[in-house]
């Protein structure tokens, strides 16, 4: 929003465009934006929409096909909204895209991320109602509630957050929703629940607090009257976040940060059941109720993050794995990471009794399973690797000595967040590890790591997974560190973490041979993925990854199951890849090699260098630098992820555009770790 900064239409189309463009994902299939009609300096405004099918770059192209509208028009102030879609409820189409609107006037619309789960109750009520809708989305039924909200209103001089107060106590489920109306012109008002949302500040002004008051009020009619008879009045109040003396100010609302960077590193991070309401160049934040653990404002935050550390580099692999290779602890003493040590010896629980358990949650619980193993035998403690879903589910218990992990890239991950908050509420210690500052894990949780590896710009990520998995191998150090029984193999460990940057670029001058295995698979329909131990979990990291990005079928699958269902699977038509390595499990996965090869498999082997035995019986191999077994898992990943990244590309996706978290980050600084305690 820009207020009393002068901006033309195209100028705004940028912006839009720039910031969905920053956030698009691979998968996205829609985009769409909302703004004001050219008559904007006259009292019947409308709101324009322009929505498309296909990627931002087609609704890029749509915009400058609309004849009615004029480019060069110049708005002093101006709300416009955007979105890119991954469907969920509806076909990709133009109707079915964002932002939603309440009628064919389009006298509210809305954007949303998330999912509405009662939906198809309140789309029965408003259909009751005489209300027509026109898409199959969930978010058209927020749209067309706040329409009834407000034909149903008590007082003409109902304010715009009072409104969509009364729509979000109607709603269930996940939801980030942004809207604009063409009975509130100029105003804006945002909100969440389990979805994330920030607000970007500029201004050359000096602005009028750091610290935004949260105002509360319940929605009686008497209150309602009284906060519309005091409206200017409450905008014009310290509450306010505003340029001092009523000058320009810019507000910038985004689900991540990378889509306003750009512009400014100054933003707020809403909370749950926040209301955000910007009006006449003031922003206000309000809730509808008051609980004990409310904090009483919302800060002004400035971001550590650049605009190259987001952007797309031209070598799409070798980047990222740089950066992930940095994440590994260096000889040098004044490494970025080594003071990490010592910092993680604080976050870590000490003094715990032997009956504590690790509960490590997370959405996929791959990277809780990686490295489950280790942590168990350096902790000496069980460990429980849970999914969020599951783990809400059943109730699980979970009492005042547990210590609960929460590992979650975004930390925003709605049911992350909801174990997080049920083990909190049963007296549990809170630890998460996450790669984003300001997050609603690293804000809830008792203490953690934050583990800076850089904005992950898509849907698969990677080098968060590298990173956050040695944050949890340096946890089971830090928790040795006094025990005698176990120093040889701390050290043993400690040694492999330094050497991996090197082993991770020899890794990658395999790129070349995997590309050319990605040209024998291509055409596949299906890929097997199978190890155990330690490469067990790898296994279902690297079939994930194929189906994240190549919308091929593969299956990870622990080599010690194979007689029980998998092997009906295996004849010489089925790919499948074993991941071998010399640890405790080597003579194991030998006698899974023997059935593959008996069904007339062809087994492409991840495997040592020097490992004769496994080569013997292989269709192919990729031989691998050794390291210490619980490390193993790190190089072991780099194949298949570079697999998917090749196959995606082969099979006609476009993978170097959409998708950073394959892709890899430019110029980004030499990530650390940084851990954060309450």
């Amino acid at each position: 929003m820009n207020y009393r900064v002068p901006r033309t239409r195209k100028e705004i189309f940028e912006t839009l465009i720039k910031g969905l463009q920053r956030l698009e994902y691979r998968g996205y299939d829609s985009a769409g934006l909302a703004i004001d009609g050219n008559n904007h300096e006259v009292k019947e405004r409308h709101i324009q929409l322009v929505k498309k099918r296909g990627k931002v770059k087609a609704l890029d192209e749509e915009l400058y096909k609309q004849d009615s509208m004029d480019l060069k028009v110049e708005f002093e102030t101006h709300f416009g909204i955007a979105h890119t879609r991954w469907a969920t409820h509806g076909v990709p189409s133009a109707v079915n895209s964002h932002p939603q609107r309440s009628d064919k006037g389009n006298e509210f619309v809305v954007i949303h991320n998330g999912i509405i789960t009662n939906y198809k109750d309140l789309r029965k009520f408003l259909e009751s109602k005489g209300y027509e809708f026109e898409s199959e989305t969930d978010t058209e039924t927020i749209a067309k509630l706040i329409k009834y909200v407000f034909d149903n209103r008590e007082t003409e001089d109902i304010t715009f957050s009072t409104l969509v107060e009364r729509v979000i106590q109607q709603l269930e489920g996940a939801f980030a929703l942004v809207f604009k109306s063409i009975h509130y012109p100029g105003e804006a008002v945002a909100t969440r629940r389990g979805s994330p949302l920030l607000i970007g500040v500029r201004s050359k002004y000096k602005l009028s607090t750091e610290q935004i008051p949260i105002l509360y009020r319940t929605c009686t009619l008497e209150n309602v009257k009284n906060i519309c008879k005091t409206r200017m009045k409450r905008l014009d109040s310290s509450a306010c976040l505003h340029a001092v003396g009523n000058k320009a100010v810019e507000f910038f609302f985004a689900s991540d940060a990378s889509a306003i960077i750009e512009h400014t590193n100054r933003v707020i991070f809403l909370e749950d059941d926040d209301i955000a309401a910007v009006a006449d160049g003031k922003l206000s934040i309000h809730r509808v109720k008051r609980s004990a653990s409310d904090d009483p404002s919302r800060a002004i935050q400035t971001l550590q993050m650049e605009l190259q550390q987001i952007m797309k580099g031209r070598c799409p692999l070798a980047s990222m794995w740089a950066a992930s290779g940095a994440s590994a602890p260096g000889g040098a003493p004044d490494s970025p990471l080594a003071s990490m040590w010592a910092a993680l010896g604080a976050s870590a629980p000490g003094g715990a009794p032997d009956t504590l358990c690790l509960a490590l949650v997370e959405a996929t619980a791959l990277l809780p399973s990686v490295t489950r193993q280790v942590l168990e035998e350096l902790t000496e403690l069980p460990v429980m690797v849970e999914l969020a879903s599951d783990f809400l589910d059943r109730n699980t218990p979970v009492f005042r000595d547990d210590v609960c992990f929460f590992i979650s890239q975004s930390g925003e991950t709605a049911d992350t967040l909801l174990a997080l908050r049920y083990c909190k509420d049963r007296g549990a210690l809170t630890v998460g590890v996450t790669n984003t500052v300001g997050s609603s894990i690293s804000r809830e949780t008792d203490c953690g790591v934050h583990i800076n590896a850089g904005p992950e710009i898509g849907v698969a990520s990677t080098k968060a997974y590298t990173s956050q998995f040695i944050s949890l191998v340096m946890f089971g150090l830090m928790m040795s560190e006094d025990r005698i029984s176990l120093q040889n193999r701390r050290q043993e460990i400690i040694r492999g973490l330094r050497s991996l940057p090197e082993l991770i670029k020899e890794v990658l001058s395999l790129d070349e041979k995997i590309h050319d295995l990605a040209l024998e698979l291509y055409t596949q329909r299906s890929l097997l993925v199978m190890g155990r131990g330690y490469n067990y979990a790898t296994c279902l990291e690297g079939a994930l990854k194929i189906k994240e990005i190549t919308y091929m079928h593969s299956e990870g699958i622990l080599a010690g199951e194979l007689k029980h269902g998998p092997l009906a699977l295996i004849d010489k038509q089925m790919p499948v890849i074993m991941v071998i390595m010399k640890d405790p499990c080597f003579a194991k996965c030998q006698n899974a090699l023997q059935q593959v090869t008996a069904r007339q498999g062809r087994p492409i082997i991840l495997c040592s260098k020097d490992d004769t035995e496994s080569s013997k019986f292989a269709y192919k191999t990729i031989e691998l630098p050794h390291t210490v077994d619980c490390l193993q898992g790190i190089l072991s990943v780099i194949p298949l992820q570079l697999l998917s990244f090749h196959l995606a590309v082969l099979r006609g996706y476009d993978v170097p555009s959409q998708s950073a978290g394959i892709t890899g980050v430019s110029h980004c600084a030499r990530p650390k770790v940084a851990f954060f305690l309450k």
